[in-house]
Order: structure tokens, then sequence, then C-alpha cells
């Protein structure tokens, strides 16, 4: 079975875009589309690896359940791409292994 990127996103002539700031290289979205659907449409599959072995993770329920979506959105580690909606200009980044633990306050 070919190896077809199933995510495709339906022409939508005179539609309004905004752009994402994917790991350095500019991403066009549609205004109320959720950050992982703009990384699929625009042909990224992975969003994260994982923090123990490393391996390779994208999107997979789109509704905020499993996890695998997880990104760095705004500088902010963690985030749950399939529930963040784009805004022009965001900055977005795959998330690699576990976030850095923040220093405890005294």
């Amino acid at each position: 079975m070919p190896d077809a990127f199933a995510f495709t996103r339906l022409p939508e002539p005179g539609r309004r875009t905004v752009t994402l700031d994917f790991e350095g290289a500019p991403i066009e979205a549609f205004p109320g589309d959720s950050v992982a659907a703009a990384v699929l449409a625009a042909g990224h599959r992975l969003t994260r690896t994982t923090p123990v072995s490393g391996t390779a993770r994208g999107p997979y329920c789109m509704m905020g359940v499993c996890f695998d979506c997880l990104m760095e959105i705004g500088g902010e580690a963690n985030r749950q791409a399939c529930m963040v909606e784009v805004r022009d200009g965001m900055q977005v980044r795959r998330m690699q292994g576990a976030r850095p633990l923040a220093e405890p306050q005294a």
C-alpha cells in the first residue's frame, strides 16, 4: 500500500489565511483551524518525540484525549496542538522529549 498522506485540505478560494512560524518556516492556515490541523495540512506528520525512547508521534484523536499532538506553542511547552486555535504570527515548534522542569520557588 502506498504511503499516501490522508490529511488533505480542500480548496477554499478567497478565504482569509493566517501565517504561523513552524520551526522557522511559514505555514498558512485558516482562522478557526487548530494548530494540529494547520501543521498536518502543511504536510508535517510529526509534532513531538517521546521523553523515554524518543519515538516520533503526531496528532491522532484531534479532540484532546490522546496527548500525541503536544507541541511548544508561543514558547510554552506541552500544549495540546489540537486544542489551540491558530493566530497570525504564532510561533510553533515540535516537542523534543520532556519539557524542562521549573525551578522550585522559595
